[in-house]
């Protein structure tokens, strides 16, 4: 049985995997989103962004397409090597832990797609956010896109099967101490193989207060990849943005 290790996002994200499962994201929209994103930020045409927790690189390679010179780092290994094949002059990976301050100012840090809340202490979430600042230069911005707890709570799918490559993911998912967990079995080469994915269940509430104990100001709050009004109940998404 493979079982994930104290820090369970360090062996989940570096596993094949995890890439299969989630090969089927929707890039479109994501394309879209980072879209109305540079455009409501208004970052200059060479502007600098830091792609945090950038996994395989495919979002910072389609910043760097649309002229940004865009650096990528991520705690995996193998993702951060999967990615330093489409490395140019204007875009560069490296391996990284977003709790520590990158040695470099941006434009614009983005960390998207539910980034964040994984960390077993609390602690790091602060350290992240205090992190985030340090790495924005004196007309920077900071966003951070994470999931809206309160609609994933509510309209939780506990059981969920799905085929992807051949391969049988069976997944299970619950709250428990304040965080949501998704169970993930699956037999593949010959082996049966156990994650457990989980992420802090995150309010704008909560967020408030790293903000605040940051000195950071919170700027706007969106719902949505179109940039829609967030409301609490109802969005899938809470996007922040702040300096």
């Amino acid at each position: 049985m493979q079982t994930e290790d104290t820090t369970w996002y360090a062996s989940w994200f570096d596993t094949p995997y995890y890439h299969i499962l989630y090969k089927d994201r929707g890039y479109d929209e994501a394309e879209a989103f980072m879209k109305h994103l540079v455009e409501f930020l208004n970052i200059p045409e060479d502007g600098t962004i830091l792609d945090l927790a950038c996994g395989k690189g495919r979002h910072s390679v389609f910043l760097n397409t649309m002229g940004y010179d865009v650096t990528g780092v991520d705690l995996s290994p193998n993702s951060i090597a999967h990615a330093s094949e489409f490395a140019n002059d204007s875009l560069r990976f490296e391996v990284h832990d977003m709790c520590k301050p990158y040695p470099k100012q941006f434009d614009a840090v983005f960390n998207l797609f539910t980034s964040f809340g994984y960390f077993e202490h609390e602690s790091d979430n602060l350290r992240t956010i205090k992190s985030i600042k340090a790495e924005l230069n004196e007309n920077g911005f900071g966003v951070i896109d994470f999931l809206n707890a309160d609609f994933i709570i509510e309209n939780l799918v506990e059981n969920e099967v799905k085929e992807v490559d051949g391969i049988i993911f069976r997944l299970h998912r619950y709250v428990e101490d304040g965080f949501i967990y998704k169970d993930i079995r699956f037999e593949a080469d010959g082996r049966d193989h156990h994650y457990t994915e989980k992420v802090k269940a995150l309010s704008l509430k909560d967020f408030e207060s790293y903000f605040a104990a940051a000195a950071i100001d919170l700027l706007a709050i969106f719902g949505d990849y179109s940039l829609g009004k967030f409301h609490r109940k109802t969005s899938n998404r809470l996007i922040m943005i702040f300096k």
